[in-house]
Order: structure tokens, then sequence, then C-alpha cells
């Protein structure tokens, strides 16, 4: 999706960190596997980190040997500067989606922050780096993303990691947050298996996401001004693409690994494609996941 060059975007909402880097490395061509392991299991919900056990030492281990610093994104004030830079779309994305989310859910309250970073941090779930992908930790109610995760989007998960296929990841993690607020998240444990409550959630989440994109062009900035410029079959298309990419199924069909319902957390490619197309057709009341039964999911 294209911003509106003159709309204006308060990007109070998102922080950038950085100067915190992980000690030690791994040396070798192996990291590329461990990599995309490690982001298969955090994002997607499949646990590959079993086969290849170095991956608690990127995600957990190490140390920090640089001071952390967090700064706003003052630059980020304009669509136009939301059109030409990434960390700029996720504030401009991310002032869309509070906005519209406001309009959807009784005493609504937005995410505590949206936190871009390099390197690694610390969230309230854990340490958080380029390897567990983006995510939502509900303990401090905070988005977590390493921006450079939509160029191993594309280069690891074959994505084509257009403008709204970047901004359907925050979208989907934002529909986490939303599920929190409604109580969905509760009580859904660690199991795994077709129509588990972890599926439902996830599930829940790209449909959240395709309400977002079904009435983004509806969302103005305070002088009345449309964040987004009408969205395109292709741009959709380019969405659904990343949902595709990151399914269950998809994920273990490209590592290698015989394909078992029995360990789904995510969903489907196909699942998560309906999903979102439920969403982006039907609007946000039609994202009831958890009130469907196992064959409708």
């Amino acid at each position: 999706m294209t911003f509106n060059d003159n709309v204006r975007i308060d990007s109070s909402k998102v922080s950038k960190r950085s100067g915190a880097k992980r000690g030690g490395m791994i040396a070798g061509g192996g990291i590329g596997v461990v990599l995309l392991l490690a982001l298969g299991s955090q994002l997607l919900g499949v646990d590959l980190t079993s086969y290849a056990p170095v991956v608690e030492q990127i995600i957990g281990g190490g140390s920090s040997n640089s001071q952390e610093q967090s700064a706003p994104l003052d630059e980020c004030t304009t669509g136009a500067a939301a059109n030409s830079d990434t960390e700029c779309r996720m504030a401009g994305a991310s002032d869309s989606l509070d906005r519209f989310w406001a309009t959807q859910v009784d005493n609504y309250r937005g995410p505590e922050d949206v936190v871009l970073f390099e390197g690694q941090t610390q969230s309230g779930c854990g340490a958080a780096s380029a390897a567990t992908g983006p995510f939502y930790c509900p303990a401090d109610e905070s988005i977590f993303m390493d921006v450079a995760f939509f160029e191993t989007l594309r280069s690891d998960y074959g994505a084509s990691g257009g403008s709204l296929a970047q901004m359907y990841v925050l979208a989907h993690e934002w529909g986490h947050h939303i599920s929190n607020l409604i109580g969905s998240m509760q009580g859904v444990g660690n199991e795994t298996g077709p129509a588990s409550g972890s599926v439902r959630l996830e599930l829940q989440a790209d449909c959240f996401a395709g309400a977002w994109v079904k009435d983004a062009t509806t969302v103005t900035d305070n002088q009345g001004v449309p964040f987004l410029k009408p969205v395109t079959n292709a741009q959709v298309a380019d969405a659904l693409n990343a949902a595709a990419a990151i399914g269950d199924d998809t994920i273990m069909e490209n590592a290698g690994m015989k394909v078992n319902p029995e360990r789904f957390s995510h969903g489907t490619s196909e699942q998560r494609q309906r999903w979102f197309d439920v969403g982006y057709t039907e609007g946000a009341g039609s994202c009831g996941t958890f009130d469907v039964a196992a064959n409708k999911l």
C-alpha cells in the first residue's frame, strides 16, 4: 500500500533501539540454516529448534558488548517518508492501525510500544534478536521487530516482501494485541495441532490484519487526510504471498521435514491466506476463529 505523501504521521508510537550486540559468533556456513530454524520457530510456531540445538545459543545465550540506546523516529512525520523508508513505513502503519482499532474495540488501548531494533534487545518475554523474528509480547503489551526481517522474508522464505507484505507483518502482530484486549489470548497454552488454540489465535491475527487493510483507506490523520491510497489487487496478492510463505506446512516442507499437522501452531498457508481474506472482505467482526468448528478453520 502507498501512503499519501502529505499525510501527517504521529511517530511517537514507535521507537528505535540500537547498540546492543550479542557477544560471540558461530562460524561456518551453517548459520543461515540455524537462523532459518530459529525464525521459523518463533514467528511461525513450528518447533524446528530441536533440529539445531545451537539455536538456543543464538537466541538466549551470549552477552551484550555495547550499550543499547533508544531514540524516537522524529524524521518519520509524513507519508512521503513512509513511502521511502521501511522504518518510517512501520511508523505510518502503526499510526493508522492505532486509529483504526480505536474505532473497533471498546475501551481500546494501543500497544505500549512498537520497538524496532538492531542486533538484539530485551522484552518482557525475554531476549529479542534478528533470529526470533517479529513478535508481540503480552507481558509488556509491546511489539518487537527487527526490520531486517523483511529481507529474510524475501531471501529465506521466497516472499515478494513488498510494502503491504511488510505492513501485514506489523498488522498481524497488532492483531495479537487485539486478541489480548478482547480475551482471546487468555487460556491459549503451548498446545499444537490443526485445531489448537495457538492455531486459532494466529489465524485470528491474520484475519484482523485483513480487516485493517479493508478499511485502511478510510483512516485519516488529524487534518482528515487519509493515510493510505486505495489498495491494489497486486498489493493484496503481495500480502497473501507473505501469508502463504509462512504457513506451518510450507515451513516444514522447506525445512525438509514431513508435514505433521499435530505440530501446527500457526495454520497452513491456505488457512493463513483464507483468514486474511475473510477479514479483508468481511471485516473484524468476522474473525471469530475460536467460535468455528475444527473443520471450518
